[in-house]
């Protein structure tokens, strides 16, 4: 499916690209994977790595919620970050003032390397990751994608699999909801990521398919993907 994205993301010269660099994921099976392991400097003066998020040995997670699933029930939508346990409340913190400092290389060490790394891609990503989210940004340093990334998680969210060992929460929540049933506040929160015509061209679709991650409850960063 073709994605128009808003100008604003991609411009100009640009979609032919970031768009078939970021959704080429079409092209690919999905992929199992693993948990990232996380080894980022703890910078708030605490002591712990990784921010005091611990990594406990990870299985694979399977891809099911990578997906929007119409035979699953509705889950709430939620914006409050206390719901969010530590670890993952944590995690997304981190991620977010990656974004914010401007510099892509600080995401490095949040996305982790090897089988444990943050999944980026529907399909194998044999590369340096960093290097794959260059490509897919729309410009030469990364400030585009970065942007994307703190855009998604500034958004509500939602906890799906509860209980379970694939147990994650997802931003933004449009993953998870009926497209057609938003409501107008809802449509305005979605056009913050895309435009009108993305949102029409998802409803055909029958899914949201921009950019989404996920989080577990031990604060591991799962992935960050767009397509299907």
């Amino acid at each position: 499916m073709p994605i128009r994205l808003r100008p604003a993301i991609f411009s100009g010269s640009l979609p032919a690209m970031s768009i078939i660099a970021a959704l080429a994921v079409f092209a690919f099976p999905m992929q199992a994977f693993s948990a990232p392991a996380i080894d980022a400097e703890d910078n708030t003066g605490s002591g712990s790595p990784n921010g005091g998020i611990t990594t406990p040995g990870s299985s694979p997670a399977g891809g099911a919620a990578m997906r929007y699933n119409p035979d699953q029930e509705t889950p709430e939508i939620l914006y409050d970050l206390d719901k969010l346990p530590e670890p993952a409340r944590r995690m997304r913190s981190l991620i977010m003032e990656a974004c914010r400092s401007g510099d892509i290389e600080k995401l490095r060490a949040l996305i982790g390397s090897g089988a444990g790394a943050t999944q980026l891609s529907f399909g194998e990503l044999n590369g340096d990751p960093i290097d794959f989210l260059l490509q897919v940004s729309g410009d030469s340093q990364g400030h585009e994608i970065l942007a994307i990334l703190l855009e998604v998680l500034e958004a509500g969210f939602v906890h799906l699999d509860a209980g379970t060992e694939r147990e994650v929460y997802v931003w933004p929540y449009f993953f998870a909801v009926p497209l057609e049933e938003l409501t107008a506040q809802q449509r305005v929160e979605l056009f913050k990521l895309v435009t009108a015509g993305d949102y029409e061209g998802m409803k055909t679709f029958g899914a949201y398919i921009f950019y989404r991650a996920a989080i577990t409850p031990d604060g591991r960063w799962m992935y960050f993907v767009a397509g299907d």
